[in-house]
């Protein structure tokens, strides 16, 4: 975990960068010991992360971007089946002959390829640890659209800086158990994830150093920044994502 006695304290670099050819997506930067960490927000549920010369996607789709011009994938991740989380012609476009793909029962079934991960199982690729967590929703009547059990958050550790993606979820008793966590992504869209106030009940079961807000569509994020408001500890960073 980042710490501020450590001597790779998280640093940030925020900008629009264009792909040739595609709307510029926002970036940051954060220093792991063991070089940059870049977040490229894509849109929606959609991120890639660069370090140490290995490319990390989670859920691509092409809704969002043209992936024939993107980095070719060294870790693709796909947290659960539904189609603005999971395109296979997103994933076709990134394949490269070694590329591993980590998905949930479901979309494995789904896709047809990719290597399962299940809730509560870890795994190492590239030299970067990623556990599988439960995502899923709380709220009666809600609950058929991500059931208990069946889809994924990931946490990934880069050389000690630790990124949770929560994937599509309620504010879960699970995040009680979450601890070291240095960037987190957190779904903020009711009826299908959370409203800002289980943001806010999320965020204070996780603390993590930084907090995105993702998968946000039209919710006001303004109410977010209001609710957290000194709130001590978390810093909260709005990017584009549409």
């Amino acid at each position: 975990m980042l710490s501020h006695t450590h001597y790779w304290i998280l640093s940030l670099v925020f900008c629009a960068v264009p792909l040739t050819g595609q709307t510029a997506f926002e970036k940051d930067q954060f220093q792991t010991s063991k070089g940059p960490l870049e977040i490229t927000f894509i849109g929606h549920g959609t991120l890639m992360f660069e370090w140490n010369g290995k490319v990390v996607h989670v859920d691509p789709v092409s809704q969002y971007a043209d992936y024939s011009r993107f980095p070719k994938a060294d870790l693709i991740l796909i947290t659960h089946e539904h189609g603005d989380h999971l395109d296979a012609q997103a994933i076709d476009r990134i394949l490269k002959s070694d590329t591993t793909i980590l998905v949930n029962p479901s979309s494995g079934s789904k896709l047809g390829k990719g290597s399962v991960i299940q809730n509560g199982e870890t795994t190492e690729v590239s030299g970067i640890r990623i556990r599988a967590v439960p995502a899923y929703n709380t709220t009666p009547g809600r609950d058929r659209f991500h059931p208990k059990g069946r889809d994924n958050g990931y946490i990934l550790t880069f050389a000690g800086t630790t990124v949770y993606v929560a994937g599509d979820t309620e504010d879960i008793p699970e995040m009680k158990e979450l601890s070291g966590i240095d960037i987190a992504f957190l779904p903020m869209n009711q009826p299908y994830t959370m409203t800002p106030e289980q943001v806010v009940s999320a965020a204070r079961m996780i603390r993590p150093r930084i907090l995105y807000p993702y998968h946000y569509g039209d919710t006001p994020v303004q109410e977010l920044i209001n609710r957290m408001k000194g709130e001590p500890g978390i810093e909260i960073r709005i990017r584009k994502l549409n």
